[in-house]
């Protein structure tokens, strides 16, 4: 790749924040944005265009991911009909965000049946919400006074495992890494958490126990 890609002419963008709202459940708001560059769509004009703004909220419950409430706007759309499609998405409700929901929203509002630009929204705001399950794993072992990374549970039983299991290379049910985890290693120290203890001149203890081997 280039250093120098060219003229930019199109800028798509999602933004996705996940809330803890109690013990039991996330709030997860996601935005989709495209946007023209200043000039490209009105001649001589100084600002950036947006030609979409989408926006979603779910009330998702923690214990099994069903989503409980889902609402579909729309801020800025090409349209004056879009909008009327953003009740449909209403029908979420009872959906399990985890494995299996982008190919379920694909056969509620794929093509004509939604809008293809929450569609994708829905689709990018899912993995989010799985990686905030390490955020409330966290948050409950500093709650209780533990290293942020520990768990009492190994292998197969670690609240990471299921959700990670064959989500891609590394997580291979076939390779090494979860070989080690089944045999009762501790998961790693992600390392932007390992690089950053590191710079801090800290060690791992504070993000596992200190009997765990170290990265």
């Amino acid at each position: 790749m280039t250093t120098e890609p060219g003229e930019l002419i199109h800028t798509r963008s999602y933004d996705t924040q996940v809330f803890l709202r109690d013990e039991a459940h996330l709030v997860v708001r996601g935005v989709l944005r495209d946007t023209k560059p200043p000039g490209m769509y009105v001649a001589d004009d100084p600002d950036s265009l947006d030609i979409h703004e989408m926006h979603v909220e779910l009330l998702v419950g923690i214990a099994n991911l069903e989503i409980l409430e889902a609402t579909a706007t729309m801020q800025t759309h090409p349209n004056e009909t879009c909008p009327s499609i953003n009740d449909d998405y209403t029908a979420l409700v009872g959906l399990s965000i985890a494995r299996g929901f982008n190919r379920k929203v694909r056969e509620l509002f794929g093509g004509p049946r939604g809008c293809a630009h929450v569609t994708t929204l829905l689709q990018a705001m899912a993995p989010a919400v799985m990686q905030s399950l390490w955020s409330v794993e966290v948050r409950r072992n500093r709650v209780e006074g533990l290293p942020a990374g520990r768990s009492s549970k190994r292998g197969d039983d670690h609240p990471g495992f299921a959700t990670n299991l064959n989500t891609c290379h590394v997580w291979s049910e076939d390779g090494d890494h979860v070989a080690a985890i089944r045999a009762g290693a501790p998961i790693l120290i992600p390392l932007p958490i390992s690089n950053r203890l590191k710079k801090l001149g800290r060690g791992g203890d504070d993000w596992r126990d200190p009997a765990d081997t170290t990265d």
